[in-house]
């Protein structure tokens, strides 16, 4: 199962990395899962210079050493108070230095502060001109902020919109889902399976997603992280430390549900049927 971004073809499943690198304990691990999925397919990894305050940066840096960069998709994410004119370059070279590498293959805005958008993307622009990103993004962008982006001169340049998706915060499926299918600008699923949130734990539980599980071969996450890849626009970034959980991810691309079965989960998780706020942990 592939998707495209910016017009590279990359596995639909990437690696999230959204806590990692903070504890030096865990650090082997989290480069050994890191590593493993690399090896195993997943050539999209996404970070930020927020996670860990760039120690994720950082250990992804150390986890993508032995690799060639070209195999490799590597996505990180600007502070709103770094997106100006002047602190983005600064943001983007800090980012490059603690990933060892000496471009991004997307470079997203977090999410929206107070720099003027259109300063937001004429930055983004200089950034792609100078060679170091190949593309530029958003991230936590609702239909509203991605009209008003899609206004400004070059902001349909934008290559991706991240957003929290999965069962259970279905609300972009209302509209932002669609929108963006319309535009043909792909949806990057932060938390696909709802491991950021409480809700993973009601998930783990749940007597009708047991049953499913079973009856898919699958465990309940990998049916979670499957139901949020059966969009097509949609590519998802689970985030794991463990190098057996990131291997069970990338074989989720492979489930494939019927008709009853999705509705047997829409009946228990209902989609969404008015306009919701954009979702957000």
């Amino acid at each position: 199962m592939k998707r495209t971004l910016n017009k590279q073809s990359v596995l639909a499943v990437g690696m999230g990395t959204w806590h990692m690198g903070d504890d030096p304990a865990k650090e082997k691990a989290e480069i050994d899962a890191l590593q493993a999925g690399i090896k195993a397919g997943a050539a999209v990894i996404d970070t930020a210079e927020m996670y860990g305050e760039g120690n994720a940066e950082t250990l992804v840096g150390k986890a993508i050493q032995p690799f060639t960069r070209g195999d490799l998709y590597l996505i990180s994410k600007v502070y709103p108070w770094n997106a100006s004119a002047d602190e983005l370059p600064k943001a983007l070279d800090r980012s490059l230095a603690r990933l060892g590498t000496d471009y991004l293959d997307l470079y997203l805005l977090h999410w929206r502060g107070d720099v003027p958008l259109a300063e937001t993307v004429d930055a983004l622009e200089a950034a792609k001109a100078s060679g170091k990103i190949r593309a530029w993004g958003v991230s936590n962008f609702d239909v509203a902020d991605m009209e008003e982006l899609l206004r400004l001169e070059n902001g349909d340049q934008c290559a991706a919109n991240q957003v929290l998706y999965n069962l259970g915060a279905r609300g972009i499926e209302y509209d932002l889902l669609p929108w963006q299918a319309e535009a043909e600008i792909p949806v990057i699923a932060y938390s696909p399976i709802a491991q950021g949130d409480r809700l993973g734990h009601h998930f783990k539980n749940d007597e009708v997603l047991k049953e499913l599980a079973e009856a898919k071969g699958c465990t309940i996450f990998q049916l979670l992280l499957a139901w949020t890849l059966r969009q097509p626009h949609v590519l998802a970034i689970p985030q794991t430390s463990d190098s057996l959980h990131m291997l069970q991810n990338i074989e989720a691309t492979k489930i494939v549900f019927s008709k009853s079965e999705l509705a047997t989960i829409d009946a228990r998780f209902p989609e969404p049927t008015k306009k919701q706020p954009l979702a957000m942990i």
